[in-house]
């Protein structure tokens, strides 16, 4: 087992959901080990013109039931779902966070929107009388008074810089730019990120470019990376929001830390260039100061379209060796986020916490050339240190966030 108390800085303290498998924490997480699918038949809208059907909708969510009103109306569905996952992180964290002032109070998170909301946003407004769409932007104000149901103290907003890079792995390049915040005057951070594109100019978008997405009515078999009969993703909805902090403020409090990050732009296949993402995950490895022996588990980007999935698979077997590390891609029951994807950070820290590896529900029969240790059919129980968490975008962006198991249990 690897020694990470060197490298253990930065740790998550709190951890919000709001996914298709569950709007709590502990209710997403039984589901992800049961194996029951979020994904179903889109509902928002019709789709009898469309070849894509299914979709990983939230469900039971009530904005007026958990937010107060005042931040319930004038923003959009997507701002409601970030703030309440904001809210369940910084209850559950368990520290005073009120008492911080808002100079040690940072907030950055990654956001897309879309439905009938979408109108709202303007990319070229300013923020600092108060945001009325809660995307790419947070106020630390806007986020305690979810916490608290009280008006915020101090400067009603402030306005942290968004990545210079933002293309569809914003869910896990935001917690590392809560680590390198929190190596400066900031003592938490509230990170992480939603998605929630389902409308029809989105989905008419998505089925006409290269986005893969799966055109199967079959809420199991639809999205099955690395499997033989893949036919893409399904789009999922929701996402993580995680409250993160320096280690020695947090003893008893972690569900783990980040050890490691990296993000490179890749462009397999133009002009004859191969992927980058092995050499990406060993600077990964660099970051954290671990070895490739050390990892206990990947949760896999997991495309879903088998050229993709074949560039993945051979990157981490370059890296680990074949069938070397146990691989997971428990999004197979949510769908795939992107400026959500720090719900697979979420995921992984659970995993981390229990000592369980979830499995790739859906994935059933590998195709030729896959030479990975993919978790099937059950979640697999072993001890577990370490994880890595692989993130693509559509065009080209890619992460590799690396995390240490934490002291809560």
């Amino acid at each position: 087992m690897a020694d990470l108390s060197e490298s253990a800085d930065v740790v998550i303290s709190g951890l919000g959901v709001v996914a298709s498998t569950g709007i709590i924490v502990e209710d997403h997480w039984a589901a992800v080990l049961d194996g029951k699918t979020g994904i179903g038949h889109i509902t928002r809208f019709g789709v009898d013109d469309s070849s894509v059907v299914l979709s990983g909708e939230v469900s039971g969510f009530d904005a007026w039931k958990t937010l107060p009103t005042r931040l319930v109306r004038g923003i959009e569905q997507s701002a409601h779902l970030a703030l309440a996952a904001a809210k369940a992180a910084l209850d559950d964290c368990a520290t005073d966070h009120a008492a911080l002032p808002d100079s040690q109070l940072a907030v950055v998170t990654a956001g897309s929107f879309g439905g009938d909301e979408a109108w709202r946003y303007d990319g070229y407004r300013s923020y600092e009388d108060g945001p009325s769409w809660l995307g790419p932007y947070k106020s630390t104000a806007w986020v305690r008074s979810a916490a608290t149901g009280k008006n915020s103290t101090g400067p009603d907003v402030r306005v942290l810089p968004r990545l210079s890079c933002v293309e569809r792995t914003d869910g896990l390049d935001v917690i590392a730019q809560a680590r390198r915040l929190l190596r400066g005057p900031s003592r938490l951070i509230v990170a992480g990120g939603v998605d929630r594109e389902m409308c029809q100019h989105v989905l008419l978008a998505r089925t006409s470019g290269s986005c893969h997405l799966s055109t199967s009515d079959d809420p199991y078999l639809a999205y099955a990376p690395f499997d033989v009969n893949a036919r893409g993703h399904v789009l999922g909805e929701g996402g993580a929001i995680l409250v993160a902090e320096r280690a020695e403020n947090a003893r008893g409090r972690s569900y783990g830390s980040v050890l490691g990050h990296a993000a490179v732009f890749d462009q397999p296949g133009q002009a004859g260039r191969e992927s980058v993402l092995a050499g990406l995950i060993k600077r990964s490895l660099s970051d954290a100061r671990l070895h490739s022996s050390d990892i206990d588990v990947v949760f896999a980007d997991a495309a879903g379209d088998p050229k993709l999935d074949r560039i993945e698979a051979d990157a981490i077997t370059a890296v680990f060796g074949p069938n070397s590390v146990p691989v997971t891609a428990p999004k197979t029951l949510t769908g795939r986020l992107h400026d959500g994807a720090a719900l697979d950070v979420a995921t992984a820290l659970l995993a981390l916490r229990d000592g369980v590896i979830p499995h790739t529900a859906g994935t059933e029969r590998l195709a030729p050339g896959i030479d990975l240790d993919i978790v099937l059919k059950e979640p697999r129980q072993r001890p577990l240190s370490t994880a890595l968490v692989l993130g693509r975008g559509f065009r080209g962006l890619i992460t590799a966030l690396v995390l240490g198991s934490g002291d809560r249990y």
